[in-house]
Formats: C-alpha cells, structure tokens, sequence
C-alpha cells in the first residue's frame, strides 16, 4: 500500500506541510466518498470527461504521458460542492483540496491503469483507497 501512501503525502506536502496521517486519511477518505458518489471509479472518470476533462483522463489511463489538470479545471468537473465538502471533510481549504485532487487524481488512475484499461468491475482505486484508510485508522 506504500504506493497511495506516498502520493498521498507528496500532495499533503506540497500543500503546505500538513503531512499528518489524520489529514491524509481524511483526505483520501473524501476521495473514496467520492468515488462512491460518482458509482465507482468508472463514474468518477465519466464525471470529469463530461466536465471537460476528456483529453486528460485519457491520458491518465493511457499508457503515454499524463497531461497536467489545473485545481479549477477540477473544481468545474467536479463542481463546487463536491470539492467543499471534501475540503470539510479533510479539514483544509476548498483551494487546496481541488489543488490536491488536481495532483493526486491523475497519479492515482494512472498507477491504476498500467496496462491503459480501467480494471473490469471499476472498483480498484476504491479497493486501494479502502486498504489505505484501513490503514490510517485500523
């Protein structure tokens, strides 16, 4: 599981030093809230390919270079709400949650999909998001 555990603090860091399990585990719980709401990872990448981020979702399961998304770009897909609440949820700032997904959600889907498929059944990243918070807090 160190895989989404490094991620997860690389993005939690490059937030503003807030590197606390609590607040990883927060914010990848918020994730998997997510993913859940949008009916599992396939929904999620549905949700941001109709929010106009198409090209670069495909690029995050393909098997080339992961094109870069912007924290608003992710705030319009998602919508303002989603991103609120995971904010609350994480205990930070709604700028630097969708900044946060903006960096964690391309590596996390890319890692994901190696071979340039989402896994059948689309629940993969939740299984992982689930090991993850498992880990955080038992």
């Amino acid at each position: 599981m160190g895989l989404l555990d490094q991620l997860t603090g690389q993005v939690m860091g490059s937030l503003g030093g807030q590197n606390s399990a609590g607040t990883q585990g927060d914010l990848m719980s918020s994730v998997m809230g997510l993913v859940n709401g949008a009916g599992g990872v396939q929904g999620l990448l549905e949700k941001l390919q109709n929010g106009g981020l198409g090209d670069q979702v495909a690029s995050w399961i393909g098997t080339g270079e992961n094109q870069p998304v912007s924290a608003d770009q992710i705030k319009n897909a998602l919508g303002e709400d989603n991103v609120q609440q995971i904010a609350q949820q994480a205990g930070i700032e709604p700028e630097r949650a969708s900044a946060g997904l903006a960096e964690l959600l391309p590596q996390i889907i890319d890692k994901l999909t190696p071979n340039g498929q989402v896994p059948e059944g689309g629940d993969l990243l939740q299984q992982g998001l689930g090991m993850l918070k498992g880990k955080f807090f038992g």
